[in-house]
């Protein structure tokens, strides 16, 4: 046959003369099966182009993915620095505007890693990343504490508060739930450092490929930033446009680390100054001799409940209604304010403060002042040779504080033979404490007078289980308020509801604690009472918003007028409800002026 006859032809040659059925001299050929054998050598190649074609395009189409994936992955890790740089550390900033501003610790930053060579690049990078990782947990734990304590994490002292942290929430929550709690946490602040890290070193990367335009962009948004700081412009309200957030967190807390350091010092020279240290107890006090003091802390008492709107007129309905209530019953008040050293928790911060007349407003110096010889409010009245006892229903366990104090006996949880509903870290409602404390001390026939400290903690978050007030004779051991408190959700769920049923449930705890003390007064009050009713600190930011003050409200009640009579130039106000126009004073001051007051004229 012709077919193959042409010599020296290449292999590709051959086959597409012999497919195309071509005779030597190039005419067509026509042979039996000839047609049948094109055909199927013409599935055959149509197979094979498929089969390299589908490569070519499963290879572009994963391709363009994995391009699409990688530009997402370092639009992330962009955002994630962003957010690093110029997050506020409080809830209320978040806002979207927050976060279009122009970090100059990333220009600084980017600049620096342009000038490196190679191998410090890496490092430094590396570092960065952890760096703004621990930047961000700061700042996320600093959301924290400003929506609980309405104020920044303190890195030196606020360890110490882990302990009362993780009580509080077992207590709400649960044990599982606090365990669930602490690990999520554990995995969220390791994910954070991770992300971070990896995101920093990936756009390193991204700098060194395209240092040209890196450079130039640098350039610009830096006479973008000089310019934006010298105009000041803002696109949210004191939200500079020019950010150096970042840096200027960083200073602040580590000019609050070295002051935290030296506050030992501090509190040692404030502490020395005591007036009353060597003062007789013959000449203390001696304008109550014969009266019972019962100080009592309200929990979570603070002027928004007496002057936010959302509270003040249920809430002062109950003090002006109380007002004419203990006027029928010949008792008076006097009423204003004083500034607390905590807010939305800490109590014993408040109640150390006001019993030491020293300003204790972190750990340390609680721990300083309770391993001390300072006089306290309660040790000058054991001095002066009253019974001096301590109501704490929220303490479960030892409160070796107590001696420092000066109590005389401490009624905790474990002894107040409370048979009654499980309130949570509310153990008992503020009636039955104060009912367990007239039992126990006040109606004890022949004793001494009485100085008792009591804290009512009914108006304790989570405020859900909150009890009418009922008749003092059916008090008994609590069992009672088994049948009048509501069932169905667990304490905590309270927070699943949205804050305006938290504040609704706030505001009626303090009513409910008000109302009480009011009856107590009436059914229990006699000559010889001085009542003091105080807050230990405002709620929690929830309840008030931000930027509350720390002032909390406090009342001296008394039906002997010579005792009001004594604190006539404090020109407090008459009355349960202390008005926007009364007196504040520190809450340290309240020691030193009250021993004044109710000691020997001069």
């Amino acid at each position: 046959m012709t077919f193959f006859t042409r010599s020296r032809r290449l292999p590709s040659q051959e086959r597409t003369t012999a497919e195309d059925g071509l005779t030597t001299d190039g005419g067509p050929e026509r042979m039996p099966g000839v047609d049948a054998a094109a055909h199927d050598v013409d599935g055959l190649r149509d197979e094979a182009d498929s089969a390299r074609e589908d490569p070519v395009a499963g290879d572009a189409e994963r391709g363009r993915g994995h391009g699409v994936a990688a530009l997402a992955i370092t639009a992330l890790a962009c955002l994630l620095v962003q957010f690093a740089l110029v997050a506020p550390n409080e809830v209320g900033g978040l806002m979207p505007g927050a976060f279009v501003r122009i970090p100059v610790e990333g220009l600084v930053g980017v600049a620096l890693l342009l000038v490196l060579p190679m191998r410090a690049r890496r490092v430094v990078a590396a570092l960065a990343g952890v760096a703004l990782g621990l930047l961000t947990i700061l700042k996320i734990v600093d959301m924290g504490f400003f929506a609980i304590l309405a104020r920044p994490f303190d890195p030196v002292f606020d360890w110490a508060l882990l302990d009362a942290g993780m009580e509080f929430l077992t207590d709400s929550i649960g044990r599982a739930g606090t365990t669930g709690s602490v690990v999520a946490a554990s995995v969220l602040a390791t994910a954070v450092l991770i992300l971070m890290t990896v995101s920093v070193l990936r756009l390193t990367r991204l700098v060194t490929r395209h240092n040209t335009a890196a450079t130039r962009a640098v350039m610009v948004l830096g006479a973008a930033w000089v310019t934006c700081a010298l105009l000041g412009t803002q696109l949210v309200p004191d939200v500079p446009l020019a950010s150096r957030s970042a840096s200027a967190l960083a200073y602040d807390r580590a000019a609050q680390v070295r002051t935290d350091l030296l506050d030992q010092q501090a509190f040692a020279a404030e502490a020395a100054v005591d007036a009353f240290r060597d003062t007789p107890g013959e000449e203390l006090l001696t304008a109550l001799r014969g009266k019972d003091v019962i100080l009592t802390f309200v929990e979570s008492y603070g002027r928004d409940a007496v002057e936010n709107p959302e509270f003040a007129s249920q809430v002062d309905a109950v003090l002006d209604a109380g007002t004419r209530r203990l006027s029928a019953t010949g008792f008076a008040s006097r009423s204003a304010f004083l500034t607390s050293p905590t807010a939305g928790g800490a109590s014993w911060l408040a109640h150390s403060t006001l019993l030491s007349g020293l300003w204790i407003d972190n750990q340390q110096r609680y721990r300083a002042l309770v391993s001390s010889n300072r006089l306290t409010l309660t040790g000058a009245f054991r001095r002066a040779s009253w019974r001096t006892v301590a109501v704490m229903p929220g303490t479960t366990g030892d409160w070796p504080e107590a001696a420092f104090y000066g109590h005389d006996r401490v009624y905790g949880f474990p002894n107040l033979g409370y048979r009654g509903p499980d309130l949570g870290w509310a153990t008992v409602p503020d009636q039955y404490t104060l009912s367990a404390f007239e039992r126990f001390e006040h109606a004890t026939p022949n004793r001494a007078p009485l100085m008792a400290e009591i804290a009512l903690v009914s108006s304790h978050a989570p405020w859900a289980l909150i009890p009418p007030v009922i008749d003092w004779g059916e008090v008994g051991d609590g069992s009672v308020f088994d049948a009048t408190v509501p069932t169905g959700d667990p304490p905590d769920a309270i927070w699943t509801k949205g804050p305006a049923h938290v504040r609704t449930e706030y505001r009626r705890s303090i009513e409910y604690s008000l109302n009480t003390l009011i009856s107590y007064v009436e059914t229990y009050g006699d000559d010889d009472l001085v009542l003091v009713i105080l807050g230990d600190h405002q709620p929690a930011p929830i309840i008030t918003g931000d930027r509350a003050s720390r002032d909390v409200p406090i009342t001296i009640v008394a039906r002997d007028r010579a005792v009001l009579d004594r604190i006539s130039e404090w020109d407090w106000q008459d009355g349960l409800k202390p008005g926007p126009q009364a007196p504040v004073w520190r809450m340290d001051t309240f020691r030193d002026r009250f021993l004044t007051a109710f000691g020997p004229v001069s």
